[in-house]
């Protein structure tokens, strides 16, 4: 199930807690528009078997920020260049204060049928601690829009373990949400990343220390409110009503094929991987050289994957979905001393019954999801 992954990388100003790669100036817009469209055509073989694009996800930054006529712009080029399936998922992420009644209907006459939306909180308290421009009425409204447009794909976006969200206030964010009828929630622990302002903040006393009690509480009245409202959690962040999970996302859990386009933006062939440079400038340069002399210099860095290393992610992602670490896989894709030795590991895990076997994979339960990275990591082969 191959897909494409494009990178738009600006937005209008920065969230306090954001660790990706972004620029507030748009004054690169334009000239980056015209190297991404030339990305696509010098990358129209990197996903080798040809297959039908199954998704195509616009990521940010925030994708929102293109109107219409430069979406178009961009299908009509990934059109003509890769074969894409008619009924494709094909989402954009957008941040409510850039959508508007008038722009969802426009949207809902592209290709795009899935919307994701930043919602993050409706409480304003918490989206200003944030430094998110939108109100939480906006998003209110704007999910509406994009219902009464005919989005009945739309997935928003919860942070909890904020600081001055209390348990009473995350219940009721979710009752809303749960209340708008939408089909999939994403819901990420507020993460106090270096070198962003929030780490700046926090160091200075101006922001309160996010608090891993009080997160883990959050967490767990979460999955309790999930199972009740029939939310099916599919991976560690994500939930959904049934088939309606984030077949892209999947695919990088799932270690299938995609190609990453633009500033930032990263690959996987099944074999390696490969990343974007991080730097606007440095990435229209790198394309306009490719489009005199195809030299690739400075555009990307590439890492050809070790059979351990391979191992590695593949436990990493795949623990955190509820379809499991299969062992099977495991046997033939990596060798018996893999298989043993993820086995052997995961004996105290048996025990404490925070990891189970079933149907031969290991499956995290709701007390291994608290610790979902530390118990990959103890699966790992360092």
């Amino acid at each position: 199930m191959a897909g494409i992954y494009i990178h738009i990388p600006f937005c209008k100003q920065a969230c306090h807690y954001c660790d990706f790669h972004f620029s507030t100036s748009l004054k690169n817009k334009q000239p980056f528009l015209k190297a991404l469209k030339k990305e696509i055509e010098f990358r129209k073989d990197f996903l080798r078997n040809n297959d039908p694009i199954q998704t195509i996800y616009f990521g940010g930054g925030t994708p929102s920020l293109l109107n219409v006529s430069e979406l178009m712009d961009i299908f009509d080029v990934l059109f003509h260049h890769f074969e894409v399936n008619p009924k494709a998922e094909i989402t954009l992420e957008a941040n409510p204060d850039d959508l508007t009644q008038e722009k969802t209907k426009a949207l809902r006459s592209t290709p795009v049928n899935r919307l994701s939306i930043g919602v993050q909180s409706f409480y304003d308290e918490d989206l200003q601690l944030m430094n998110r421009v939108h109100s939480g009425k906006e998003a209110l409204n704007i999910i509406h829009f994009a219902q009464d447009s005919g989005f009945d794909n739309l997935s928003i976006d919860l942070i909890y373990g904020i600081p001055s969200l209390t348990h009473q206030k995350w219940e009721s964010n979710l009752r809303t949400t749960f209340d708008l009828d939408v089909k999939h929630i994403s819901a990420y622990c507020l993460t106090v990343e270096p070198k962003t302002a929030l780490a700046r903040f926090v160091a200075a006393g101006k922001i309160k220390n996010v608090s891993e009690q009080h997160s883990s509480e959050q967490f767990e009245i979460m999955l309790k409110e999930m199972e009740v409202n029939h939310f099916q959690q599919y991976e560690i962040s994500n939930f959904c009503k049934e088939q309606f999970y984030s077949k892209h996302n999947s695919n990088y859990w799932l270690k299938e094929n995609y190609l990453g386009l633009g500033p930032s933006a990263h690959s996987y062939n099944g074999t390696a991987r490969q990343w974007n440079i991080s730097n606007n400038a440095v990435y229209i340069q790198a394309i306009e050289r490719m489009e005199k002399n195809k030299e690739e210099k400075q555009l990307f860095e590439r890492e050809v994957l070790t059979t351990q290393q391979r191992y590695n992610e593949y436990i990493l992602t795949s623990l955190r979905t509820m379809w499991g670490s299969d062992l099977g896989y495991i046997g033939k894709q990596f060798g018996e001393n893999f298989l043993k030795h993820c086995l052997k590991e995961a004996e105290p895990y048996f025990k404490s019954e925070q990891v189970i076997e079933k149907d031969n994979k290991l499956v995290l339960t709701n007390t291994g999801k608290l610790f979902a990275d530390k118990i990959a990591s103890d699966l790992f082969i360092v």
